[in-house]
């Protein structure tokens, strides 16, 4: 799309709304592979196609994401360079189902080979990952039956020779919110769905659960069943996956236990003691239940809830709890625990994707994560995950200004070019700076007395009217905004309400200190690196202060950015490739197009960004042979006759009217041209045809006409003595 003729918004999404249309769900507008959301299957992705990508370069062959993939495969083994893919878009834009095929492709061209009876193919085992990622990581959105919430980086290792050696995954961002909240029409992760399913034997009794999901809360509050999905169906997948990767039967059972633990937990209650305003378990059975799943006793478990131990000075005492609190902690415990699951799950199947016996030389990574989001009610979630897309947005623009300034090169123009990586600057570094967000979150996390109305003090005294991308909210769907910032896809109101809560993610460190005496193998690992309450003593012993330091109070923030910070040196150490979903309509509705929605979401995601960045340069180009067949006809006789392509266009060029050099260059190959001046160019074409035609009509009823001949290609050619400057011209139908 950015070598259409004329460059803009309504050619951009009138191209894709005909391509689509037409079945064709692949375009390419740039550096970018546009993809539609089809909500049908196509049978664009067997062997045979695989066959037809093989080997073929971009150019070859019809757009397609294998075209992409191969693309990358071969720059990997040619340059020796390490190879990225970005594919980002909004929920249920076909993220997921892209980064599958895009594995899928690199593991049927790219087999080790070493196939064995006994021993599962690395291959199988790379695709056998998605089945236990997804039942943990994935859920019903309003939008999407099968949403990734979690943001995910895969990178697929080869040999030098470009055999399959391994890969391994990174997360990013799992939506811990989603584990003891739902909105009515969403559903919490498929795990805990699946645990009811009948298809693994003993798996309910083993697991404490009873046949109704209503019997818990933290999992039931919105939709509890999807019609595209058969719980029992994944539940075989994921029993059969967790075998394939090489899970053992204890680790197996104590993963579901957990998980069955994690969804039993909302069903522990309090009620008030006496007139105090501490609280007290109300029954004993479900504490009994959990206690059991985790090995730990209930009764203590029970205490460590409603009488946590604190450290005042050098001596514990016990702290009494209200409900709210108590009830809070049970949550937050639920939550830690299901998102340390997740991690160990990740950090299980890298062990056994990677073949020790291969050497790895280097990776193709595909990034599958969510894109920009602009909500009715925008949180921490969304600043968090609009702050990485502003990051990629960033790293995009600068991969093209590189590669524009290889074009410019490559051509032999000399043009000044500007870093349109530092469009963006501004934005990230009111994030990044000392008492930017991020400073100032951070900050306030690790105030006792901090509310979310000091952070928003803070936020507005330090940046607003003085850092130009922070700006007063503006959104008409949240009247409790607090502020807004100026990204590059447009303006987003935040609302600061629990920020710090959910940055700071505590847990109650008593019932931790349970957890990591407790039976339960998989937990006492799961919470290893969290010093508890009993560690300290032998730190105290040696000296000290390094007790603090691993004293797993990091916040939520400074891990992500950290992460953050890790993904953005990787990518630009790798030749990067980008992928850009879109979810075509709301109603899931195959062929249907909604243009609001469409175009809000190229803005989204850079697409409109990219087109922008084209036509600061010189947008237009047009190859010589093309050039000359369709304007020779403005350089009259001394064009046509020209045999030299480059000095035929000069010609044309020096010969229309307003055409000064700064509004176009000539290179080796083509003609560029700014892009205003393609409508001038365009007029100055049609005043010249239609002359052409009155004369073609006055002298078609003249003896003047010598004669009148179809070329091969089918146009007309008109010869004759009082047309001498138009002998060579072609006129098309």
């Amino acid at each position: 799309m950015a070598n259409l003729t004329y460059l803009n918004d309504a050619s951009v999404f009138w191209n894709l709304k005909t391509r689509y249309q037409a079945k064709l769900i692949y375009t390419y507008s740039g550096l970018f592979c546009v993809v539609v959301n089809p909500y049908k299957r196509f049978p664009i992705y067997t062997q045979t196609v695989v066959k037809i990508y093989l080997g073929k370069r971009r150019n070859e062959v019809p757009p397609h994401l294998w075209a992409i993939t191969e693309t990358a495969y071969r720059n990997m083994l040619m340059n020796t360079k390490d190879q990225s893919m970005l594919i980002t878009g909004e929920s249920g834009a076909g993220k997921t189902e892209n980064t599958k095929k895009v594995i899928s492709y690199l593991a049927m061209v790219a087999t080790s080979g070493k196939k064995s009876v006994k021993k599962v193919s690395l291959e199988d085992q790379i695709v056998a990952t998605n089945p236990i990622l997804e039942s943990y990581g994935n859920a019903k959105t309003s939008r999407n039956d099968n949403s990734s919430r979690f943001g995910k980086f895969i990178r697929i290792h080869f040999t030098a020779a470009g055999k399959l050696a391994g890969c391994d995954i990174e997360s990013y961002l799992l939506e811990k919110s989603r584990i003891t909240q739902q909105q009515e029409v969403e559903r919490s992760y498929h795990i805990f769905y699946q645990l009811l399913q009948p298809y693994v034997p003993d798996l309910k009794s083993k697991c404490h659960l009873s046949d109704d999901i209503y019997d818990y809360s933290y999992v039931s509050q919105g939709k509890t069943t999807v019609a595209s999905i058969d719980d029992n169906e994944e539940l075989e997948y994921t029993d059969s996956a967790f075998d394939i990767i090489g899970f053992s039967e204890q680790e197996k059972w104590d993963c579901y236990k957990l998980t069955a633990a994690v969804m039993s937990k909302g069903e522990i209650k309090f009620k008030q003691k006496g007139r105090d305003e501490q609280c007290e378990p109300d029954g004993f059975d479900v504490a009994a239940k959990v206690a059991d799943l985790m090995g730990v006793d209930p009764e203590a478990l029970l205490k460590a809830f409603v009488k946590p131990k604190i450290k005042v000075g050098t001596e514990w005492v016990t702290k009494g709890q209200n409900i709210e609190q108590a009830t809070n902690a049970v949550g937050g415990i639920a939550r830690a625990i299901f998102d340390r699951i997740f991690k160990w799950l990740i950090i299980k199947c890298n062990d056994t994707l990677i073949d020790p016996t291969m050497k790895k030389s280097n990776f193709v990574a595909v990034l599958d994560i969510a894109g920009f989001e602009i909500f009715e009610y925008n949180g921490f979630e969304q600043i968090s995950i609009n702050f990485v897309n502003e990051k990629l947005q960033q790293f995009f623009n600068h991969h093209m200004f590189v590669v524009e300034q290889e074009e410019y090169i490559s051509e032999g123009i000399e043009w000044t070019m500007v870093d349109f990586g530092m469009d963006l600057a501004a934005c990230i570094t009111m994030f990044e700076k000392p008492m930017g967000i991020w400073a100032i979150l951070e900050e306030e996390s690790l105030f006792p007395k901090a509310t979310d109305k000091t952070f928003e003090e803070k936020l507005k005294a330090q940046h607003l009217g003085k850092s130009p991308p922070f700006a007063k909210p503006q959104s008409k769907t949240d009247k409790n905004a607090h502020f807004a910032i100026i990204h590059y896809a447009g303006v987003v109101s935040y609302n600061v309400t629990g920020w710090l809560e959910k940055n700071k993610d505590p847990v109650n460190d008593t019932v931790v200190d349970l957890l990591k005496r407790g039976s339960n193998e998989l937990l006492v690992l799961l919470w290893a690196d969290h010093p508890g309450q009993s560690a300290p003593p032998p730190d105290d012993a040696k000296g000290g202060k390094k007790k603090k330091k691993g004293g797993g109070q990091k916040t939520v923030s400074s891990v992500y950015l950290v992460q953050l910070q890790s993904l953005m040196a990787t990518l630009h150490s790798t030749e990067p490739h980008f992928i850009r979903c879109i979810v075509p309509n709301t109603h899931k509705q195959p062929g249907g197009v909604e243009p609001p929605l469409i175009m809000h979401q190229l803005t989204c995601n850079g697409v409109l960004e990219g087109i922008r960045i084209c036509m600061r340069g010189f947008p237009n180009r047009i190859l010589y042979p093309d050039f000359k067949q369709r304007y020779a006809i403005l350089g009259g006789a001394k064009a046509a006759q020209e045999k030299d392509l480059k000095k035929c266009a000069q010609i044309i060029l020096e010969s229309t009217e307003g055409f000064s050099p700064e509004k176009y260059k000539t290179g080796h190959t083509k003609v560029i041209l700014v892009s205003l001046h393609m409508f001038s160019f365009s007029t100055y074409e049609a005043v010249q045809l239609e002359t052409f035609e009155e004369m073609f009509r006055l002298y078609f009823c003249l003896p003047s006409v010598d004669k009148i001949e179809t070329s091969d290609e089918g146009n007309l050619i008109v010869h004759g003595k009082k047309m001498n400057s138009f002998v060579h011209v072609k006129f098309t139908h």
